[in-house]
């Protein structure tokens, strides 16, 4: 595969954030993918985000697994750490670099056919054990590396680029992330920059295993008349169940919303959400009512997007196996072996 480098020099005026980066400095290499993919778009909303957040690059780890989705990574955060892992294995190797390194922000990025087919073990098991991580699925509904075949995403009574209709239920790796317990859950639409980079932004500052579906036009094979994943479908059926906005920690506190009710949701860090609810009955802490919520409006053919779901005490992996507050792959031998007298006490209290 060739990567094509970006040149090195850009226009000195460009705006700078906090650490004193552009944008350039979390950019990656020149995209490959179909003009006006939609994934492309994600790219750019992780780069406005991670921009924003004033991310060090280096403290970022990005994991893939095998796809048009996974391809992704190569294009964003040029200067991050990387690995593009198996088909439907992402999962396990950034719970792997996660336990050993836990002082990295971790973005794992997938697809429908790497997470909701091969990979769908792997994506119930760390999403259920609580890794503190950011999970992207770029949604298009169809294989798009193998020429169009529907994927496990795929709305029954959809119409392929060819005109065969899907027979088979779709898997809503939204609903399922509610019901496994990720601890921040969200859907998106890649032509929706608006609400996009700020869910991003809300995801990776979540202290958790956070959650996001974001559904990518596949404009080669699944942006037709028929499709429910094309551009126009989402854009005429998106029902969206709130607008939001990122506050960082220790940053003025302004909120102007000209309608609908406010509710602030703080996080672990003391960043805090600005959510505008849409419908005043919505309780974003309530993962039942969220559950419910997806499926009536499934049933109407709408998507929702938004936050659907954050809940206040996540609990992460780390913490549920008691490991010490040190990166695991820091520790020195006389660490982990304290000697032949703890080992003694050990094996007494066993006795």
């Amino acid at each position: 595969m060739t990567y094509i480098a970006k040149p090195k020099f850009h226009h000195p005026g460009l705006p700078k954030n906090a650490l004193g980066y552009t944008h350039r400095d979390y950019e990656g290499t020149i995209s490959t993918l179909c003009a006006g993919c939609g994934h492309d778009s994600i790219t750019a909303a992780i780069i406005e985000a991670c921009f924003e957040l004033s991310i060090e690059p280096h403290r970022v780890a990005k994991i893939s697994g095998i796809g048009c989705s996974s391809k992704t990574p190569t294009y964003f955060l040029g200067n991050s750490h990387g690995f593009n892992s198996v088909h439907g294995r992402m999962p396990s190797v950034l719970t792997g670099a996660n336990l050993a390194n836990r002082d990295l922000i971790y973005l794992g990025v997938s697809g429908d056919g790497d997470s909701a087919s091969i990979g769908l073990g792997q994506f119930a098991h760390v999403l259920r054990r609580g890794v503190n991580m950011t999970y992207i699925v770029e949604n298009n509904g169809v294989y798009g590396l193998t020429k169009g075949q529907f994927s496990a995403t795929a709305d029954r009574g959809s119409k392929s680029k060819r005109g065969v209709v899907n027979t088979d239920n779709s898997i809503d790796l939204v609903a399922m992330a509610l019901q496994l317990g990720a601890t921040f859950v969200a859907r998106s639409f890649s032509g929706d920059k608006a609400q996009l980079v700020p869910i991003i932004k809300a995801a990776i500052e979540h202290d958790g295993a956070a959650f996001l579906d974001v559904i990518s036009p596949c404009v080669a094979f699944n942006n037709h008349a028929g499709s429910t994943k094309s551009f126009d479908y989402v854009r005429e059926h998106n029902e969206a169940v709130n607008r939001l906005d990122v506050i960082p920690a220790r940053a003025p506190i302004t909120v102007d919303y000209a309608e609908g009710s406010l509710q602030i949701v703080e996080q672990h860090d003391g960043s805090r959400l600005a959510l505008r609810k849409i419908g005043a009955d919505y309780d974003i802490h309530d993962r039942t009512a969220a559950l419910g919520f997806l499926q009536r409006h499934s049933a109407k053919g709408q998507i929702v997007t938004g936050v659907l779901f954050i809940d206040g005490e996540p609990v992460d992996l780390h913490a549920s196996l008691r490991t010490v507050d040190r990166p695991l792959n820091s520790l020195t031998e006389a660490d982990l072996c304290p000697g032949s007298a703890a080992l003694e006490t050990i094996n007494a209290s066993l006795r």
